[in-house]
């Protein structure tokens, strides 16, 4: 996998595409998704998470940010902690939800201070309802392209936008989210990671209307989004993360596994959810994706599992409760 060099980092802070870029010759790197903690519970298992993770040497971490800003104070501060107090890439989340462009551009601010280079922009859904009606701040932005620009224009940044293999549930049709995308990239984008999916064929198809409407941003990499489903308490989860219903297929192998009885068969339901998690990733690295990226939950037991399935050479993690 080959891509056209990022503008190198004033910094030295490396970006997505360098760090992918360095895996070149080797396995396909993969990257890990976390989110804010709410609570010093949820810190301390998201810090184990961090620790078993940077042993198995992610080409980078993401950090999610809340709906309308709602978790802004936690994502600036465990972002600038992952930056100086572990040998991780970190890559701040930045939305447009209920922001000023002022607000915007201090939020930018504080994450250079930190010494966070990396920023994956989106638009974001409406806190309360992601499915709601998109509402801009008077003194917002319209667009994440605009957002782009304005991080862009604003010095030494990295940056990512978000792709959807069956299009943005907001987008009229899959033509016009990707021409979205393409303006994206435009703007100055370097990379995509999709939202999560759970067909292959997906993913392919967005990469190939990319390539077919601007061969030069199509050249960018598209970084598929895949999230290993270990319970079925976790379908709903899942599909609100990816917008869309499960295929039926893969509710019908779930819940299969579950069996008939009152009583979940939660160890079979979790071992088929890595199974279908390590098929995808298996079929993404034969059709040449340029890195796996893993929606963890905090957790690193499931995404391990999978990359140990696939020949990583990692060691399961411990199960958490």
């Amino acid at each position: 996998m080959t891509f056209d060099p990022a503008p190198s980092s004033i910094s030295g802070t490396p970006s997505v595409v360098q760090s992918l870029r360095a895996h070149e010759g080797r396995a396909v790197p993969f990257s890990v998704e976390f989110n804010p903690p709410r609570d010093a519970a949820g810190e301390a298992r998201l810090w184990r998470a961090v620790r078993e993770f940077e042993c198995m040497h992610p080409a980078f971490v993401s950090m999610t940010y809340g709906a309308g800003g709602s978790t802004k104070d936690r994502t600036v501060r465990v972002t600038g902690q992952l930056a100086r107090e572990t040998t991780l890439l970190p890559v701040a989340h930045l939305t447009a939800v209920g922001h000023s462009v002022a607000e915007l551009r201090s939020l930018v601010g504080a994450y250079a201070d930190s010494g966070i280079r990396n920023i994956l922009v989106l638009r974001g859904d409406p806190p309360g309802d992601p499915l709601g009606e998109w509402h801009r701040h008077p003194e917002g932005v319209e667009y994440a392209e605009e957002l782009v620009r304005i991080v862009r224009d604003l010095g030494d940044f990295h940056v990512g936008v978000a792709s959807f293999p069956q299009g943005h549930h907001r987008s009229p049709d899959l033509d016009s989210d990707t021409a979205f995308l393409v303006a994206k990239l435009r703007a100055g984008a370097e990379y995509s990671i999709t939202q999560m999916f759970f067909e292959v064929d997906h993913y392919l198809r967005l990469r190939d209307r990319v390539a077919a409407l601007d061969p030069s941003e199509g050249a960018k990499p598209i970084i598929p989004e895949l999230m290993p489903i270990t319970s079925l308490r976790t379908v709903t989860r899942a599909e609100e993360l990816c917008g869309r219903p499960l295929p039926a297929s893969v509710l019908e192998r779930l819940r299969r596994a579950a069996g008939d009885g009152p009583e979940e068969n939660k160890a079979a339901v979790r071992e088929a959810g890595i199974e279908i998690a390590t098929e995808m990733a298996q079929r993404l690295i034969a059709e040449g994706a340029p890195c796996l990226h893993f929606i963890t939950l905090n957790f690193a037991k499931a995404t391990s599992e999978v990359l140990a399935n696939l020949g990583y050479g990692v060691t399961p993690a411990p199960a958490r409760a």
